[in-house]
């Protein structure tokens, strides 16, 4: 895949730059990855704040604006942003009346987000958050527990932005950010596949001839694939599940969404056929919006990044591990004494030895994992024994917080 670069690990910051150049009415902080607007709002008002991995831009900084976003913190390519840097946009955006986080729901992009909250209270900050989790197309995912946060983020930012800039109070903020949450839903699908990093190779394999009917905006998987169908057909299978989860009655904002791939041509012949089966439907379309808001990097680039590729593909298989809703590994939190008998750290038990290893091991010992701070994602496999091993009276998502935050973050 050709691409318009100078060097893939540079990226992100020279496409900042960009940013920074083209737009004077944008201040871009090139060392924290934020894009503020260059004249704050009024003191007194509430700011907002999103943010998440790059890649799918115009999504977040694209929406930093009056009557938007104050703030939008770009994490790597695919990669949620860290809690300091979240912290320092949303220090540097308060006005006095509180900040609101805008959150998709992607494991990494929940748990740095609260964790950056929890900072700024610290500084006396007071945040409100909201978790967007509008896609119907599945329950779970590779990166999430629920819903995934995907289209509905476009339309909250802009909205909420509105009521910020209006003057509502942070209390008024959140609740509409909730009631649009809870109004708002999605469904996608693909012709082709993306291909996550560390693989190497398709996420799911998909002959020319079919298409995959509710993927994410990583690549994810969806419900099932089936024979390639005309556009209609393909309106109706994208449309009758949103309508099936949601009373739509009343006026309705409709985007279409290309990913960043489709052309604009077919995007408006799929509206067509969008908007007809929901005047059918009884729905009346207040607004729409058709283009390209979201969109999916391709990841021939992110191979070509080492500490993103292994780093995307370590999140994928520890979060697959850690919020699976079956199996018990990584489900206890324990102290364990490393790495010497004087000193301890949190682990995380993940099951006991097994095959000829254990043959070898003189009386009861566990497997644990040992994350590395800031990022969890990399740590050390250790046997110990059972005896040395203490378990924890503590979240998982608690230690994941006491071990990114470096032990700012103290559990309750």
């Amino acid at each position: 895949m050709k691409k318009l670069i100078n060097a893939p690990e540079d990226v992100l910051v020279e496409s900042l730059k960009g940013v920074a150049a083209a737009h004077p009415e944008l201040s871009v902080d090139l060392e924290n990855h934020v894009i503020t607007r260059a004249t704050p709002k009024a003191q007194g008002k509430v700011a907002v704040v999103s943010g998440g991995g790059s890649g799918h831009e115009p999504l977040h900084g694209g929406y930093v604006g009056t009557g938007m976003l104050d703030a939008a913190v770009a994490g790597e390519v695919f990669t949620s942003p860290t809690p300091d840097r979240v912290q320092v946009a949303t220090q540097a955006v308060d006005r006095g009346a509180g900040v609101l986080h805008i959150v998709k729901n992607y494991t990494g992009d929940v748990l740095n987000f609260e964790m950056a909250a929890e900072l700024a209270a610290m500084e006396g900050i007071e945040v409100g958050t909201v978790v967007v989790d509008d896609d119907v197309a599945v329950q779970d995912s590779l990166y999430t527990a629920g819903r995934r946060g995907v289209g509905l983020t476009v339309l909250l930012e802009k909205l909420v932005g509105a009521a910020a800039e209006e003057g509502r109070d942070l209390g008024a903020v959140v609740d509409l950010a909730k009631r649009i949450n809870g109004q708002g839903r999605s469904m996608g699908m693909a012709l082709t596949s993306c291909t996550v990093p560390a693989a190497g190779k398709p996420t799911f394999d998909l002959p020319d001839d079919q298409m995959e009917i509710g993927i994410g905006i990583h690549g994810e998987p969806g419900r099932h694939r089936e024979p390639l169908a005309p556009a209609s057909e393909i309106a109706r299978q994208l449309v009758e599940p949103i309508l099936g989860d949601l009373d739509a009655t009343g006026p309705a904002i409709v985007m279409l969404n290309g990913m960043g791939a489709t052309p604009l041509i077919e995007l408006y012949l799929m509206y067509g056929e969008v908007a007809s089966i929901l005047e059918k439907s009884g729905v009346q379309i207040a607004r729409n919006l058709v283009g390209n808001y979201i969109v999916r990097l391709g990841e021939r680039l992110l191979k070509r990044i080492p500490v993103v590729s292994s780093l995307y593909g370590s999140v994928k298989q520890v979060s697959d591990t850690l919020f699976s809703s079956s199996g018990n590994a990584f489900r206890q939190a324990v102290l364990i004494p490393y790495p010497h008998a004087d000193s301890y750290t949190i682990a995380f038990l993940t099951g006991v030895p097994g095959g000829d290893v254990k043959n070898h091991l003189v009386g009861e010992y566990v497997s644990v994992y040992v994350p590395t701070t800031p990022n969890p994602t990399s740590g050390f496999f250790l046997m110990m024994e059972r005896s040395k091993v203490v378990e924890l009276d503590m979240t998982v998502d608690a230690a994941l917080k006491y071990i990114v935050s470096m032990g700012v973050v103290a559990p309750e």
